[in-house]
């Protein structure tokens, strides 16, 4: 009977075998959340890692040198289309003028028949009618003119047409001309929104950071090194087997010859480029590469074309010109320019384009090296073609 007294046990829960109470068994809950809470902290941070700033920075500046070439575009149109008005400007103020001078001839015309009653007082106002319908609703005039004057009513009403039609010209230019200042402000605001972006990303990062980040560009630099070094020797190796292959036929060539110097051969030798041209594009090409060799150390900047600093297309736009070649002013342009080779083959001086929009372009100097302007706060340069991975090279060209 005793144990009817028994008082019951408070409920709880068994850790390790041994029944806690509840009041502890909320404790540990409490602990169990708070280590949770610690442990999924890492996850829940918003601040990216090294290796995701360096990949969200090259693909800012990726996107600025996109934008850069399309406010290059936009620019190089927009100078032509002022160009343009102000031409139809000057045409339409030296036509006011032409018209002018003729509404001053008629009215002396007019002011003479009525001098001598040619014709009736409102013959003035008839002569310089704004419309060729009001002239030539008053037929009854015209017996009272010379042909001379009517010569110059006729050319007259022509002129003020041609003047009329002008001025439209003018206008829907200065229209498109607005339109084209419009979109080269917003591209200016784009690239300057992208490099903004990429600038804050990289002052967050700590000096341990900012030390991995730069072993990171270390070690792509090597890679991309490494790369060119490969891309040199097959070059040299292809130019050896060229060069033996080429010395082979002439042999052969030579002693197929019998006494009667009549060539016996069955076949002869594929043609080859002719000598002369290549030496000529040889010429051209050492003359814009010492151009962009004078240019290493001048700083990057988008939109310039030097002679202090340059952006990536107006770099080799501006060494192609002082080698006496013109080219465009923008990437997309400069890739159609010439005629397009292989990796393998690329000669000094060819122009190297990179990615699939072809944004960015540099001037081949041989042993898979190039020298470019890459990006802001950086300085024209040499480096190996695969600074940005070799998926990043979107072809070769030879501009002359």
């Amino acid at each position: 009977m005793a144990s009817q007294h028994r008082k019951p046990r408070p409920a709880g829960t068994r850790v390790a075998g041994i029944r806690t109470p509840a009041l502890a068994t909320a404790a540990l809950t409490s602990v169990a959340l708070l280590s949770q809470t610690a442990t999924a902290a890492p996850s829940t941070d918003d601040k990216p890692s090294v290796e995701e700033v360096e990949k969200k920075v090259d693909d800012l500046y990726r996107q600025a040198e996109t934008a850069t070439e399309k406010y290059n575009a936009a620019k190089e149109k927009t100078t032509k289309q002022r160009k343009q008005v102000d031409t139809l400007l000057d045409d339409v103020a030296q036509r006011a003028q032409k018209l002018n001078d003729a509404r001053e001839e008629l009215g002396s015309y007019a002011a003479a028949q009525y001098r001598t009653g040619a014709s009736a007082p409102d013959t003035a106002t008839f002569l310089l009618a704004d419309t060729p319908q009001d002239y030539f609703d008053q037929t009854q005039l015209m017996g009272r003119v010379t042909e001379r004057q009517k010569g110059a009513v006729d050319d007259y009403f022509a002129d003020q047409a041609e003047t009329m039609k002008k001025r439209q010209e003018a206008a829907e230019s200065l229209q498109t001309l607005t339109d084209s200042q419009n979109g080269l402000r917003t591209a200016k605001a784009t690239v300057q929104k992208k490099l903004s972006s990429a600038r804050a990303l990289l002052s967050q990062l700590t000096a341990e950071e900012k030390a991995r980040l730069a072993a990171i560009e270390e070690r792509k630099r090597q890679e991309a090194a490494r790369k060119a070094a490969e891309l040199a020797e097959q070059q040299q190796k292809a130019a050896a087997d060229a060069a033996a292959q080429q010395e082979s036929s002439d042999a052969s060539g030579s002693g197929s010859t019998g006494s009667t110097g009549t060539d016996t051969s069955s076949s002869s030798p594929s043609p080859s480029p002719s000598p002369a041209t290549d030496s000529s594009y040889a010429t051209k090409a050492e003359k814009a590469l010492a151009f962009a060799r004078a240019q290493i150390g001048k700083p990057y900047v988008w939109g310039a074309t030097g002679p202090d600093s340059y952006d990536c297309s107006g770099l080799t736009q501006a060494a192609w010109k002082a080698a006496g070649v013109t080219l465009p002013r923008v990437t997309y342009d400069q890739v159609n320019a010439g005629t397009t080779v292989s990796l393998s083959s690329a000669q000094p001086g060819d122009l190297v384009f990179f990615y699939a929009d072809v944004t960015h372009v540099g001037i081949y100097i041989g042993n898979g090296m190039m020298i470019h302007a890459p990006k802001p706060g950086t300085y024209v340069r040499e480096e190996s073609i695969y600074y940005d991975g070799e998926s990043s090279i979107h072809s070769v060209v030879r501009p002359a």
